[in-house]
């Protein structure tokens, strides 16, 4: 039963999935595991900005250009230290 509480859409599953196995892929090296690629971080975080403006097309509410515009320089930067590598 729902018990009257609003299930998350399909958009909102996506991207907890998205923050799920970007922390599993960042914790791992904790644990001693191999280092994720930087263009795997960077493509997932790309995938997860556009999950993000996909959400808020469907809710005014979730516009936050300004939190955008900060992705897209986490984004930029981290593909720009793996081109450097």
């Amino acid at each position: 039963m729902n018990n009257g509480r609003p299930t998350p859409d399909l958009p909102t599953i996506l991207s907890f999935m998205m923050l799920g196995l970007l922390g599993v892929l960042l914790f791992v090296p904790i644990l001693g595991g191999p280092l994720p690629s930087p263009f795997l971080i960077g493509g997932l975080l790309l995938v997860r900005l556009a999950l993000q403006i996909w959400r808020a097309q469907r809710d005014e509410r979730l516009k936050r250009p300004a939190s955008w515009a900060l992705d897209i320089l986490l984004i930029g930067l981290i593909f720009y230290v793996a081109s450097n590598q």
